[in-house]
């Protein structure tokens, strides 16, 4: 079981997503910037680590999601989202094919990573 921490980055009224490049697992699918937590590492400090790595942005951890456990055939994995707000930083794709800023209105019309379903819709609730 993975455990991965996974970002709902809010700026001016608009959240961050990302689509998965054609190399990764779940090619071109939608998803909340994420990554893998490290042996000792706090979720937090570990969102804050990936983003800066692969994004080039500075966020402040606000509000925990309900995780969520998915397994898919190749890999299962626990995912700890969190709300956060953009505070620094230029948005850098390192990773992903792409990375939009886009209303919450919005995130229904993506073709998203399964596991990234259930986070997708606890914000749409809020």
């Amino acid at each position: 079981m993975l455990h991965v921490t996974c970002a709902i980055i809010e700026n001016d009224k608009k959240i961050l997503i990302c689509q998965r490049s054609e190399r990764m697992k779940l090619p071109l699918k939608w998803e909340f910037p994420s990554g893998k937590i490290e042996d000792r590492e706090s979720k937090e400090d570990c969102l804050k680590r990936e983003i800066r790595d692969e994004l080039g942005l500075e966020i402040e951890v606000e509000t925990a999601f309900t995780p969520v456990e998915h397994h898919y055939p190749e890999l299962s994995l626990c995912l700890y989202p969190f709300l956060c707000r953009w505070t620094g930083g230029s948005l850098v794709i390192a990773e992903h094919a792409h990375a939009i800023w886009i209303e919450k209105n919005e995130l229904q019309n993506y073709d998203w990573a399964e596991a990234d379903v259930l986070i997708m819709k606890e914000l749409l609730s809020l």
